[in-house]
């Protein structure tokens, strides 16, 4: 069996994406959940598709995410190799340098393969 590599860690996180835009907000002090069933990342080790749940929960400042861009941003990791630790972290990273929310967190709830299900969960401003 072929051992992990430097190469299978980093593969995906520079990845060019599609820019995730965004609109002015309008009102203050409220959340905004976004979740997106049918995330699939392709494993840079095996090059199986993983399947997923990606959900974004954030307060707003100035911006918002603009849905139809964050929708074909996400679909762009369906032929990416990217561990599924590391979609969720360049997710939290790409769409807090898109809006500067107050606060947000980014899950990924990811469908079982060889019987082990994982859930990554991350968030700004770190703690």
């Amino acid at each position: 069996m072929t051992k992990y590599t430097k190469g299978h860690a980093r593969s995906g996180i520079k990845a060019k994406l599609p820019r995730i835009e965004c609109f002015p907000n309008q009102y203050k002090k409220y959340e905004i959940n976004i979740s997106n069933p049918e995330f699939t990342a392709i494993c840079p080790k095996t090059h199986l598709p993983d399947f997923g749940t990606i959900g974004i929960r954030y307060m707003p400042d100035k911006l918002c995410l603009e849905l139809k861009s964050l929708k074909f941003y996400l679909l762009a990791y369906r032929n990416l190799g990217i561990f599924n630790e590391n979609a969720v972290n360049r997710i939290l990273d790409d769409a807090v340098r898109a809006c500067r929310p107050k606060w947000m967190e980014v899950r990924g709830e990811f469908n079982p393969r060889g019987g082990i299900k994982i859930e990554v969960l991350t968030r700004y401003p770190k703690r």
